[in-house]
């Protein structure tokens, strides 16, 4: 069944519910001839949705019939139903899902009212069949040219639909994609067990007959309907109209007759087969049944085989274990012995653990003296730091105190001696003033002061002297602005030089710092060398130690197995005379009690030990002597572990003498790195111009050379001034 949809030209308004769909129709009734879309059947049964088909269902003979019309909402009614049933019987016949009844629309409320809701269901289920169909990827690609929202509406229709079926759903993962990149929308169908849908089958041709049997009744009532109208006197027009409703209701009316006769003969056959189907299934439980009682035989009996196999291998380690008790017992008095050795090696550690004590009390009051003392060197350390460091401030500041003086002296030698070449330059301006005082005074008629006697004195005056008193004054006037301009340049250069010195004094002194902290350092590394030296020759003591500490633990666990298993083989012996049922008894009664004893002895062993670790770890582990008692095995115990306890220390002394290694190396670097760039600057200074050796000067020269060579040409044209 091939479904041709097509998208209509207006772009519709997105809604939740079913009536969305409605919006894609431009025209508001079916029943008054829709225009913009159009629901066909074709000859092979295929169902179309045209949304943008101008041409109506059913083309009146004038307008006045189109609205409320009998005659057009009649075969309306009657086409829709014919292609509800076209998708009903494609659904089920063709795509296998039946459609349940509260999916179905009503078509007369389509036909009469133009009811939304009837219109949405029906638009869903012309969706359902369009994307299930052999074409659905056609479809899909149609969809998909629509806009966001419309394809929205779509998804949200469809997925209303798949999403009511219980049984027959579709899941939303067999369809194509709605969005242009990435959004694609599969429905697969869930399917069920070969009974359960036999079954579903045969409740959905029933449910069919039933339909198709109400139809059959609506049917024969428009065809009783039919006919009296066609009794009645009408106009050619219609009488022709009535006998072509007439014969496609008669057609259609063959058609479900053999429908219903063709699912008649397929229910019985559908439950002929599954009367079957159960009939197999009864037979298969049945089966099962014994199979599953066979096995159940089956495993009893291999469960009881099992414990006749535990049983016998039992009996024979209970007939082992009595020979092996049997032979050690004799080992006793071996145990006893060994019993007497550990208390005495007991009553030796006790002692050495109340000498420990002594020593951890003793050391206990030297370790405070000793932090004493060294908090009282770090603080003494601290004070001496921050005293060398105020030194070098004093320093600092004294010698910049001294620049300052030799400085203000040059510039007071300076001021003098332009202050004579004022006075010189004064002098001689009196002196060209008093020659026209002196004419005055000669001839009274000549006042200094008119225009006469002041053009007479100008005359008088050389014009060498003019033209040098000219030159002088813009001279000094040019020489006073350079001058500020100078002094400005100077007060920020000796700004920026006193805080390049003081940088400097402070990472000289942080340097001398360093160095201090360096050849203390180094003598650290030398004491941690010396001390590693030290130790090589204590490790092989160590190695020894735990060779032997091996070897007695190795013992002592072989003599805990074999009392072990003594004592279970006297709690599993079960002899037959009485003498020897009495001796086991003594014998049971003495290993109790020896095992009491060991117990008792090898708990007072552990809080030895604890203590005595506690003792060691606050001291520095000694040196023990190799040679001991062969089953001083808690000793040797705890021997190892100040022995692992000092390794762990000198490793970690190890890694900060590495860490302190290497930092002294960056150190040295950066030193070497900053006495290369002074010895660099140095040679710089060494190599300037001979007239350039005066503080400014230095300073200038080292400005233009960070410049470039604007900087260069700017000190060419301040030596003039600097000669001044």
């Amino acid at each position: 069944m091939a479904v041709v949809l097509t998208p209509a030209g207006s772009s519709p308004v997105r809604k939740p519910a079913l009536p969305a769909l409605v919006p894609f129709l431009p025209t508001p009734s079916l029943g008054s001839a829709p225009r913009g879309w159009r629901l066909k059947t074709t000859r092979e049964g295929d169902v179309a949705a045209d949304v943008q088909c101008p041409a109506p269902l059913y083309q009146p003979s004038g307008p006045e019939q189109w609205p409320g019309s009998s005659l057009c909402a009649e075969p309306d009614v009657s086409n829709l139903k014919a292609i509800l049933q076209s998708l009903v019987e494609y659904s089920q016949d063709v795509l296998g899902h039946p459609i349940l009844e509260q999916h179905l629309p009503d078509v007369s409320l389509i036909g009469e009212f133009s009811d939304p809701e009837e219109l949405g269901k029906l638009l869903q289920l012309v969706l359902g069949c369009a994307i299930s169909c052999e074409k659905k990827q056609e479809h899909i690609q149609r969809i998909m040219t629509l806009e966001e929202s419309v394809q929205h509406v779509v998804m949200e229709a469809i997925q209303e639909l798949m999403t009511k079926d219980t049984s027959d759903s579709l899941s939303p993962e067999t369809y194509g994609n709605f969005d242009s990149q990435s959004r694609r929308y599969y429905f697969l169908s869930e399917e069920a067990d070969e009974g359960e849908e036999l079954r579903q089958r045969c409740l959905d041709l029933e449910r069919q007959l039933v339909l198709l049997s109400e139809e059959k009744q609506s049917l024969a009532q428009e065809n009783s309907l039919l006919r009296e109208r066609v009794g009645r006197p009408e106009d050619e027009g219609a009488s022709g109209l009535t006998a072509k409703k007439l014969l496609l209701l008669q057609t259609q009316l063959e058609q479900l007759q053999e429908e219903n006769f063709r699912l008649e003969s397929g229910r019985e056959d559908e439950r002929m087969r599954c009367v079957e189907l159960e009939r197999e299934v009864a037979e298969l439980q049945q089966r099962n049944q014994a199979l599953t009682s066979l096995a159940q035989e089956a495993q009893a009996l291999k469960d009881e085989m099992d414990e006749l196999r535990q049983s016998s291998e039992r009996a024979g380690q209970l007939e082992a274990t009595l020979n092996s008790c049997r032979r050690r017992l004799g080992e006793l008095r071996e145990l006893r012995r060994q019993v007497r050795q550990l208390e005495e090696c007991n009553a030796g550690h006790a002692e050495r653990t109340r000498q420990l004590e002594e020593e951890l009390r003793r050391a206990g009051s030297l370790r405070a003296q000793l932090e004493a003392q060294r908090r009282q060197v770090q603080e003494l350390q601290g004070q001496r730091q921050e005293e060398a460091m105020k030194a070098e401030k004093w320093l600092f500041e004294c010698h910049n105190l001294e620049e300052k003086y030799e400085s203000v002296t040059k510039e007071k030698e300076r001021l003098l001696a332009e202050r004579d070449s004022l006075r010189e330059a004064n002098e001689e301006l009196r002196c060209a003033q008093m020659q026209p005082r002196g004419l005055a005074q000669a001839d009274p008629s000549l006042d200094p002061t008119s225009p006469a006697v002041g053009n007479l004195a100008a005359e008088i005056l050389p014009a060498e002297l003019r033209e040098t008193l000219l030159r002088l004054q813009l001279e000094n006037k040019r020489l006073c602005q350079q001058e500020a301009a100078d002094r400005e340049r100077q007060e920020e250069l000796q700004r920026h030089l006193e805080e390049a010195n003081r940088a400097r004094h402070g990472l000289e002194t942080q340097h001398r710092l360093n160095q201090q902290q360096l050849s203390e350092l180094r003598a650290q590394v030398e004491d941690l060398q010396k001390a590693l030296q030290e130790q090589g020759g204590k490790t092989e003591d160590s190695i020894l130690l735990k060779r032997k500490l091996e070897e007695h633990l190795q013992k002592l666990h072989e003599a805990d197995l074999e009392l072990q298993r003594k004592r279970e083989y006297l709690e599993e012996l079960e002899p037959p005379a009485d003498s020897s049922t009495r001796r086991i008894e003594e014998l049971q009664h003495s290993l109790q009690k020896k095992d009491g004893d060991l117990r008792a002895m090898e708990e007072r062993y552990r809080r030895y030990v604890d203590r005595a670790r506690a003792v060691i770890q606050t001291l520095e582990p000694k040196q023990q002597p190799p040679g001991g008692a062969p089953l001083d095995l808690h000793a040797l115990r705890t021997q190892l572990r100040e022995r692992d306890v000092r390794i762990r220390h000198l490793e970690m002394d190890f890694d900060k003498s590495r860490s302190q290694r290497e930092q002294e190396e960056k150190l040295l670097i950066s030193a070497w790195y900053n006495m290369g760039m002074a010895l660099q600057q140095r040679a710089g200074e060494e190599r300037a111009p001979a007239h350039a050796q005066s503080f400014l000067a230095q300073q200038r020269l080292a400005t233009n050379a960070r410049r470039g060579p604007l900087g260069r040409l700017a000190t060419l044209n301040m030596r003039p001034a600097d000669k001044h």
